[in-house]
């Protein structure tokens, strides 16, 4: 088999970039040829990724979550295998699957070669998402921290990025349609998850990469609030994020399904797999099995 492994040289702090030689070698070992190419934006391992997925038996990468998002647009719906080393701030699809955030460790498990059929999320019939789509209330700093911030900070980085930009919470419209079921109300956040790790934490701990179906969370907000329910908002999100998703149920609405049409204003922007996506309304389906990924045998996908 032959294997192309992407890695960008600065990503988790350039500790792959430091062990290129181990990993080429212990590749090597394994697969009768190797390619490594050092990508230098993730354009570029778009690109990559896209040619790959019709020359190699196996596309190995490393980086964060907007990496593996990147791989993503790239292969889109293409039967390729791969293989995935942790190399972000959050490495939300790794928490999800079980993934070693060690280079050694993660090169065990691809190595074991035990490989899961993920669920994967269309947006728009175009875009592709791995485990979340979401917008409003502290996306945005997903993908507008600078790499040196979050070079230097880690995961505080997103935390500071927020008390900078965006502690006023902005309220929106929302309508979303699931089957037979409506939800029209409006709201400071709205997530829908593939997978149970959000930002670094089990947001949604009965999640799965694998079931065919995604969750939806709405924290709800009235249209024109006042100094408590601007409060109670924050409250919310707190607990959301800090306790599991242990939210009154009067602030806060969910769902659960395979696709999803939300209608909202214009001007609002998703947040994909912490890359900055398209605004507006949009129709998510998910792919059941779509994705075929290296993953740790017994645990939880």
């Amino acid at each position: 088999m032959n294997c192309l492994f992407l890695y960008h040289p600065t990503s988790g702090k350039g500790k792959v970039a430091k062990k290129i030689g181990y990993i080429r070698k212990t590749l090597l070992a394994h697969f009768e040829s190797v390619d490594i190419v050092a990508t230098e934006s993730g354009e570029d391992m778009t690109l990559h990724a896209r040619s790959g997925a019709e020359k190699y038996d196996v596309i190995l990468f490393s980086g964060g979550d907007g990496t593996f998002n990147r791989v993503l647009q790239g292969i889109g719906e293409k039967d390729v295998r791969l293989g995935y080393i942790p190399g972000g701030t959050t490495n939300d699809v790794a928490r999800s699957l079980g993934i070693p955030r060690s280079v050694r460790g993660a090169l065990k498990v691809i190595l074991k070669g035990h490989e899961a059929r993920l669920d994967v999320m269309r947006l728009n019939g175009g875009r592709y998402a791995m485990y979340i789509a979401a917008a409003g209330a502290f996306t945005r700093a997903t993908y507008t921290t600078k790499p040196s911030t979050k070079k230097k900070f880690g995961i505080l980085a997103y935390a500071f990025e927020v008390i900078r930009k965006e502690l006023r919470l902005r309220v929106f419209p929302l309508k979303v349609t699931c089957g037979e079921q409506t939800l029209k109300t409006h709201s400071v956040l709205i997530l829908t998850m593939n997978g149970r790790s959000v930002a670094g934490m089990f947001v949604n701990k009965h999640g799965s990469m694998a079931d065919g179906q995604m969750e939806l969370a709405v924290i709800r907000q009235k249209e024109r609030p006042g100094f408590f329910a601007r409060m109670g908002a924050y409250v919310s999100l707190v607990a959301l994020f800090l306790f599991r998703g242990k939210v009154r149920r009067r602030h806060i609405a969910t769902m659960r399904g395979d696709r999803f049409l939300i209608e909202t204003a214009e001007d609002v922007v998703w947040d994909l797999d912490g890359e900055e996506g398209m605004r507006g309304d949009i129709e998510i389906e998910l792919l059941p099995g779509r994705m075929r990924l290296f993953v740790p045998e017994k645990k939880k996908i």
